[in-house]
């Protein structure tokens, strides 16, 4: 995913952004832009806003599953990669997802990020009927805690690799919420793999003991 120069406050320099360990053929794509991680996440430090769900202290996703999809996989950290940007799960976690560990975990306010292939050269991959998900539709991941935090599917949206909306993926703290992004759109090949990022907009609606 390559961001728009000059549309993120502060310095930009770096590259960042979702895992460039995807090559042609493996689903993610290489992803690099020029925003800081460090300017990612910008509303953690802020007052909590107020609001009527509910809300969790921080705690690792272990799960996810998406029923009307028929996804149920593991969840495991990831950091970032050796260009600074987030890594990605390897090829062979290709039905894992790869929680954001720098990021919000999921339930805590801001975007709780989670990456995964859409496919590998010879097979689909954890998120790879994801763009088939429906507003509505619900989303639930189990934490280390033994919570369930149940989020809504607000939309589910595709952009273009040049074109990522930063600002609203990763800087919206205005409550609890999920991201889910994989690739998507035309395959063009090459280092860009495909043209386009699927990403899912969640939010948290209900907690629950597992």
């Amino acid at each position: 995913m390559r961001p728009r120069a000059g549309r993120w406050p502060g310095t930009l320099a770096a590259v960042l952004v979702v895992g460039g360990i995807f090559c042609a053929g493996l689903g993610l794509g290489q992803a690099t832009g020029n925003i800081h991680l460090s300017s990612l996440f910008s509303g953690s430090g802020s007052k909590p806003p107020p609001g009527r769900f509910p809300v969790l202290g921080p705690s690792q996703p272990t799960r996810i599953v998406i029923p009307s999809i028929g996804l149920r996989a593991p969840v495991h950290g990831v950091g970032r990669d050796t260009d600074g940007s987030i890594a990605v799960p390897a090829l062979a976690l290709r039905n894992e997802a790869g929680w954001f560990r720098e990021g919000p975990t999921p339930g805590q306010y801001g975007p709780a990020i989670l990456v995964g292939h859409v496919d590998t050269k010879d097979h689909p991959a954890v998120f790879a009927h994801i763009d088939d998900l429906k507003a509505g539709a619900r989303i639930e991941i189990t934490r280390r805690d033994r919570q369930v935090a149940i989020f809504e599917v607000n939309s589910v949206e595709t952009f273009s690799k040049a074109q990522l909306p930063v600002k609203r993926v990763y800087d919206d703290y205005s409550r609890p919420g999920l991201r889910l992004i994989t690739c998507g759109g035309t395959w063009v090949g090459g280092e860009l793999g495909y043209a386009s990022n699927v990403i899912v907009f969640a939010s948290l609606v209900t907690v629950h003991k597992a």
